[in-house]
């Protein structure tokens, strides 16, 4: 295994640890509102600070871009363009889920090199659940191989989205697009953790999934994880633009291009 990707295992755990922890005791969780239907607690700083401060010991010349510490920064160049080593780090994807005590939750750190995904750690502590990947060394669910779905057509294929709560432009988007799937007998899921949606397409789990709206620290590790597992990647436009647009479509080959041709048309 790699070394960088240990430590990021060790991070993530260390990181869940904290999570239980705090689930026994839900009176010492802290929710503090940062825009409409978007909450951070004090359980998400404290898993932040612990996973920065292992993988600046390790790799203190590695710069780290996490949510509730950089936020607000944008870099200066797109993700694609960006040179040496980059973690992006959410300490708790699913933050809204976490609060509620609703079990679908995770902790994703992924490593970029020169604007690459590298490696990648989507950690579910409810359910002591490790997907991992090293980049052209597959992907794993708890060191078992995990590959995506055989499914070949949209009818009866399971699909894993994110609707919209914070911004209404997209309404129009959603309900334009669902509509089509629906249409082909598509069924849905809306779980709340965008890094645990990718993992579960990698794993098989769900067909594909699709969102917009989403930032680089939340689908990172799990885009890596989708391509490892022999699955597809992609913007909406099928280019690899994804962490700078935060428009993303993951699937296997078969169902890709045709989840790609709703999207771009509203129509089947």
């Amino acid at each position: 295994m790699h070394p960088m990707l240990n430590t990021a295992i060790k991070a993530a755990r260390k990181a869940g640890n904290l999570i239980n922890k705090a689930i026994l005791d839900p009176t010492k969780i802290q929710i503090m509102r940062k825009e409409k239907n978007d909450f951070v607690t004090n359980v998400d700083k404290e898993c932040e600070k612990e996973i920065i401060d292992i993988l600046s010991k390790a790799y203190p010349k590695h710069t780290i871009v996490a949510e509730e510490s950089d936020g607000g920064v944008a870099l200066e160049t797109k993700f694609e363009h960006l040179k040496g080593y980059t973690w992006l780090i959410d300490p708790i994807d699913g933050t809204t889920n976490f609060i509620h005590d609703f079990p679908f939750y995770s902790i994703s750190i992924g490593l970029l090199h020169n604007g690459k995904v590298h490696q990648g750690v989507v950690y579910d502590p409810h359910r002591d659940e490790l997907f991992c990947a090293s980049e052209g060394r597959g992907a794993y669910l708890n060191n078992k191989r995990i590959r995506v779905s055989s499914h070949e057509v949209l009818k009866y294929s399971l699909l894993v989205t994110g609707f919209p709560t914070r911004n209404k432009e997209m309404y129009d988007f959603y309900s334009k697009n669902v509509k089509a799937l629906l249409e082909a007998e598509v069924t849905f899921r809306r779980t709340g953790s965008a890094a645990l949606d990718l993992c579960y397409v990698a794993a098989g789990r769900s067909d594909g999934f699709f969102e917009k709206g989403l930032k680089a620290w939340d689908i990172a590790a799990g885009s890596l994880m989708v391509k490892e597992a022999g699955g597809f990647v992609g913007d909406f436009k099928s280019n690899q633009e994804y962490l700078d647009s935060g428009e993303i479509v993951a699937s296997n080959a078969k169902l890709f291009p045709a989840i790609l041709r709703v999207l771009a048309s509203g129509k089947l």
